[in-house]
């Protein structure tokens, strides 16, 4: 788009681990810049280091070196407490495995992030049933998430992040675990949440 911006800057980023007596740096001066409302994929084998890279972009792991913007704002600036509402409040993650409360049903699962960003119950059950009809799981709302099938496990932690409305919808591997048919499903939400709702989409991918 003519108008977009630079939403997320990494300059001159890398990490390192020490592992026994060996060092290992998975990412090396790393710098790139991806634009609002854009697609964006993170490619590669196992081992490569896509998930570190993500980390450092989501703020759970501070880089050795380099430095990560959302938005304008350092991301490891920021106080613990702005960190954990920036996480909350502007990142919509999906993950490959997903981690359910067994005792709640999917709609209560996917209302219980918005309880720690204030909202009332009876609000955050309405937000939460419109998210689970944007990912067509609304009659799976009074089902309990671990005896649902892989794929709809997934669609509803699709609306789980996607309920808060973030500006970025991250997903790690969410088709990893996946046949073809829910893979493509999974695929057509993060590009609806991309083209039509206008969310800075990154997708973490072997495949």
């Amino acid at each position: 788009m003519a108008d977009s911006r630079v939403i997320i800057k990494a300059t001159d980023i890398s990490q390192r681990f020490q592992v026994g007596d060996e060092e290992v740096t998975p990412i090396k001066h790393a710098s790139f810049e991806l634009m609002e409302s854009s697609f964006n994929i993170i490619y590669g084998p196992s081992g490569s280091g896509k998930s570190t890279l993500l980390n450092i972009l989501t703020g759970l792991q501070r880089p050795t070196t380099g430095s990560v913007t959302f938005d304008n704002r350092e991301v490891y600036n920021l106080s613990p407490d702005e960190l954990a509402f920036f996480r909350a409040t502007r990142l919509g993650i999906v993950y490959q495995t997903n981690y359910w409360v067994k005792s709640l049903n999917a709609l209560e699962n996917v209302s219980l992030p918005l309880y720690f960003l204030g909202y009332s119950r009876a609000r955050a059950a309405e937000v939460a049933m419109f998210a689970l009809e944007q990912v067509e799981m609304q009659s799976y709302a009074q089902k309990y998430p671990v005896l649902l099938s892989g794929g709809e496990q997934q669609r509803i932690a699709m609306a789980r992040a996607l309920a808060s409305s973030p500006l970025f919808l991250i997903a790690d591997e969410p088709t990893g675990s996946l046949d073809s048919t829910n893979g493509d499903k999974i695929m057509g939400i993060l590009q609806s949440a991309q083209r039509d709702n206008g969310r800075t989409v990154i997708l973490v991918t072997h495949n």
